[in-house]
């Protein structure tokens, strides 16, 4: 018909290409170029920066759920990995719709300009619910995502990298994420409209040295909220460097990649640190770590767990909290040895999400108490920490809440 316009197809500016060969086409944002990396997917319906810059993500590309990401914007004060400048977090990421202008107060930047400043790689305007369906069905890939606002792609050379890709089993990427210097850390929670408080020395009461394999912030700001001094030390630290530290209590920080890799020099240290019989505590990397020193074994999870609205139950208490999670390693439950006891598991799959070694101040959890979703379901974990501190010390206990 005359005076009808031509039918036209967009051209895809972004590509998802799988190991197996597939090819997901979208719509470019954030940074252009192309990387390799694990595919998986996360269920929590707000928090997208803080996850974006957990250095646990490091080498994966994450998958949103909720369909519309980035309408609140993004800003300085949601951030979770301790060195920005060097962008440790998720290296991809894909979303359902198109991201809108920002229509929050806190808003300072476009997420779109702010997934470029950072050199995140982004594809949207595709079937999110189809691509977790195939995750949840052959468990995370690894692949190749690609941006070139041309629509230029050498398809056959993308399929082969995503082919060849090692992927994270064997990969240690905390040497990466950590911030590889000592330093010291003051920063309290936030609070609504005053931003974040700074601990003052003589607020301090007692010493936390935080081992760090990519820790984030909020775990360390709930360290200083409850008065300790914090030194965080690089993933690399011997254990006569903490220890000459003399620390009240060690912690050992969530981080990225294989925990059988990582251990393979953090596990000695590890060892030797609970014979010091400090009390000691661990997250997500931290606890699989610390399951290794103890003589467990680790595993790589099918999905893994990514999300904010995870049930775990306290076998301590009996209480079941909603928590954040952020893992694709687990320590394998039946491996543990006498002496550890299983303290918290998954409601979704049973598997294991917390130990603590019987007759020592010695415990972890696979979850992220910090990340607020329940808002502080959690919580309660540094202060049970703590209290091994004070009880160390012949101080009185804090109320666990």
């Amino acid at each position: 018909m005359t005076g009808t316009a031509p039918w036209t197809t967009a051209k895809p500016t972004a590509l998802l290409v799988l190991a197996d060969g597939t090819v997901i086409e979208g719509k470019g944002i954030g940074a252009t170029g192309k990387v390799q990396a694990e595919v998986v997917f996360n269920t929590a319906l707000t928090g997208y920066e803080e996850i974006m810059t957990d250095p646990s993500y490091l080498g994966q590309i994450v998958t949103f759920t909720f369909p519309h990401i980035g309408n609140i914007g993004a800003n300085d004060e949601d951030i979770e990995d301790l060195t920005p400048a060097a962008r440790h977090g998720a290296v991809g990421v894909i979303f359902k719709a198109d991201i809108t202008d920002p229509s929050s107060y806190r808003a300072a930047k476009h997420l779109d300009a702010w997934l470029k400043a950072r050199g995140i790689i982004g594809l949207c305007g595709i079937d999110t619910r189809a691509l977790t369906a195939w995750i949840r069905e052959n468990g995370a890939p690894n692949a190749v995502i690609a941006h070139d606002p041309n629509g230029v792609f050498n398809l056959d050379e993308l399929k082969a990298e995503a082919k060849a890709w090692s992927g994270l089993e064997g990969l240690d990427l905390a040497k990466v994420a950590s911030s590889g210097q000592s330093s010291r850390w003051s920063e309290k929670p936030w609070v609504w409209n005053e931003g974040y408080g700074e601990l003052a020395e003589t607020e301090t009461t007692h010493h936390v040295v935080a081992l760090d394999f990519g820790v984030k912030r909020n775990i360390l700001r709930l360290f200083a909220g409850l008065g300790c001094k914090v030194t965080v030390m690089p993933a690399t630290t011997s254990a006569e460097e903490v220890l000459a530290q003399k620390p009240d209590g060690i912690f050992l920080s969530n981080g990225p990649g294989d925990p059988a890799a990582t251990g393979e020099y953090a596990v000695p240290v590890i060892k030797d640190l609970i014979k010091s019989n400090i009390p000691l505590f661990g997250i997500c990397l931290g606890h699989q770590m610390l399951g290794l020193a103890l003589g467990a074994k680790t595993e790589k999870m099918h999905q893994g767990h990514h999300g904010a609205n995870h049930p775990v139950k306290d076998h301590t208490t009996g209480k079941v909290e909603i928590v954040s999670m952020n893992h694709g390693f687990a320590v394998d439950s039946k491996s543990l040895p006498e002496g550890v006891e299983e303290t918290h598991v998954s409601l979704f799959d049973g598997t294991n999400c917390g130990l603590r070694v019987t007759g020592k101040p010695v415990f972890s959890v696979q979850h992220h108490p910090e990340a607020s979703p329940g808002p502080q379901d959690s919580h309660y974990l540094f202060r049970r920490f703590i209290n091994l501190v004070r009880e160390k010390k012949g101080e009185p206990a804090l109320a666990e809440r």
